[in-house]
C-alpha cells in the first residue's frame, strides 16, 4: 500500500529547496546590480559587493542538497513499502 502525502504537507528537502532559492535569487540581483556599472561606465563597486554574487552558486547548492534530501526519503519510503 503507498502512502500519498497530502499536498500541503511539507516533505524532507522542501524548506532546503525554498531557502536555496531565495538565496540564489539575491545572487541573481546583486549580480545584475554589480555587473550595472560596467555598462554604464561609471565606477565599479568594491569587492565585496562581488562576493555577494557567489550566493547565486550558494543558493543553487542549498536547493540541490534539498532536491537530494527529498530524494533519499522517497527511495526510503519505497523500500519500506516495498518490505511490508
Amino acid at each position: 500500500m503507498t502512502v500519498t502525502p497530502h499536498p500541503d504537507e511539507a516533505r524532507p528537502g522542501d524548506g532546503l529547496v525554498k531557502a536555496g532559492g531565495v538565496v540564489f535569487i539575491v545572487g541573481a540581483v546583486a549580480t545584475l546590480v554589480t555587473m550595472a556599472p560596467l555598462f554604464l561606465g561609471t565606477d565599479p563597486f568594491p569587492s565585496y559587493a562581488w562576493a555577494v554574487c557567489m550566493l547565486m552558486g550558494v543558493g543553487f547548492a542549498v536547493s540541490a542538497a534539498g532536491v537530494l534530501r527529498s530524494v533519499a526519503a522517497q527511495r526510503r519510503a519505497a523500500r519500506a513499502s516495498q518490505a511490508a
